[in-house]
């Protein structure tokens, strides 16, 4: 029984600490018979469509298997990235330095859109740019970041610096890694809150969001699309799937076109019982984002309430339960701060995250169904970015090319969606951070 273990605190959920506060709700809105543009998954992508096709005079419908919002738009870690992972990539070696810059600045534009979309719908979600640290796992990942910062700055267009381990605790209560790099182009959020802050704003927008509904096979029929679910039929002008990680479902999947093309992979995080101010403050000075270069990531950060640490990474390659991710999560937890040893956990929870084998977000049309989709693990303001952009190009009102739309989609041969590869791959990683570790 969970109880029994140590590391669990007596009443232990194996559910988001996030749904305390926000859980998703349930809605009876009825499947309609038609849909000017039909939206297939309710996350922050497709709300965010919703919300600019409303804005634009279409109308929109929203469906989603479970509830609004359920899936990893209130599962994951509040953090509010700038585009930092992709602007810290390799993107110059692959696509030359003009389309890289250019692709690295339309997803940085990811950050300040997000910010206005909280402010101008207002959204009460506890956001605040805070900036994020990246821990250095080794001395050689310390210089790799630092021939990017400047890069980095340039990109998100504010400010980066690298931190030698000497000044670390002025960034993190830890001396578990190499020094590494602060980024103000970073906040924080309450995923929940604002999962139901966008659904909220679609709605009174006019769009309509209807919970409990998997599709399961889309055709192209006269000008149009007939959809097919599990609670009847419905036909639709356009067409948008935006399932991200949750994108291939044995039950009946959206798009297997782009199911393909994605790699589901499961992010573990576990929520501690509530522990004093000055402890928090010792641990996150500045109440910054934190993460770590390692290939096997850890996320981490103090709750908007400033009394709990949430912790992530992941903990399995393979399919298991948050009861048994949580003693591995706190382990690592433990590792960075030892005088956490004793903390306890109440919360622990799962859900999927979606990466592309190139490494970039996308959207585009596939046999006349757009989609938008390969957050690449930090989808908070991507996701609502891509689906905002998803929107505009349904509509015909983009301006101009976004950098993301229509890019080569790749995938493997004979994958289906479903990664059977991934405890051998992540195996292999795991490794390679303890040579690496050793060896600093």
């Amino acid at each position: 029984m969970t109880d029994l273990h140590p590391s669990f605190a007596p009443g232990f959920q194996a559910r988001p600490w996030w749904w305390e506060a926000a859980e998703p709700p349930d809605r009876d809105a009825p499947l309609p018979d038609h849909a000017q543009v039909a939206i297939v998954g309710g996350g922050y992508a497709g709300l965010s469509a919703a919300l600019t096709l409303r804005r634009l005079g279409h109308q929109a419908v929203v469906l989603d298997a479970e509830r609004i919002g359920w899936g990893a738009s209130s599962r994951n870690g509040g953090m509010v990235s700038g585009g930092l992972k992709v602007a810290s990539g390799t993107l110059e070696k692959t696509l030359g330095k003009e389309e890289a810059r250019r692709i690295a600045l339309t997803c940085a534009a990811s950050f300040p859109f997000i910010e206005e979309t909280i402010a101008r719908e207002g959204i009460e979600c506890d956001y605040v740019r805070c900036g994020r640290y990246v821990g250095a796992w080794t001395p050689a990942h310390y210089e790799a970041m630092a021939s990017k910062v400047a890069w980095i700055a340039e990109i998100t267009g504010l400010p980066a610096e690298m931190i030698p381990k000497s000044r670390q605790r002025e960034f993190l209560g830890s001396d578990h890694y190499h020094g590494g790099m602060a980024a103000a182009a970073t906040g924080s959020l309450h995923p929940g809150k604002y999962a139901r802050g966008l659904a909220a704003a679609a709605e009174r927008a006019g769009a309509v969001l209807v919970d409990g509904v998997r599709v399961k096979g889309i055709a192209q029929q006269g000008g149009g699309f007939r959809i097919a679910t599990d609670k009847g039929e419905l036909s639709a002008d356009a067409v948008l799937v935006a399932t991200n990680g949750y994108s291939l479902d044995r039950r009946g999947t959206a798009s297997p076109w782009l199911a393909r093309r994605l790699v589901p992979l499961n992010s573990y995080i576990i929520a501690t019982e509530e522990l004093p101010q000055e402890v928090i403050d010792r641990l996150f000075p500045g109440r910054r984002m934190i993460s770590d270069s390692k290939r096997v990531l850890n996320y981490f950060r103090p709750s908007p309430d400033g009394r709990r640490v949430l912790w992530g990474g992941r903990a399995s390659f393979r399919s298991v339960t948050a009861q048994d991710s949580a003693p591995v999560l706190h382990a690592t937890m433990t590792d960075t701060f030892p005088e956490l040893r004793d903390s306890r956990i109440t919360h622990a929870w799962t859900g999927y995250v979606a990466f592309t084998f190139d490494g970039l977000p996308h959207i585009g049309v596939q046999d006349g169904i757009h989609y938008a989709a390969g957050c690449q693990g930090s989808g908070v303001a991507m996701a609502t970015w891509l689906g905002h952009n998803a929107a505009l190009k349904i509509a015909g009102a983009a301006n101009e090319r976004f950098a993301l739309d229509g890019l080569p989609f790749p995938t493997r041969p004979t994958y289906n969606g479903h990664p059977w590869f991934l405890p051998l791959v992540g195996g292999w990683y795991k490794l390679r951070d303890r040579l690496d570790r050793m060896a600093a």
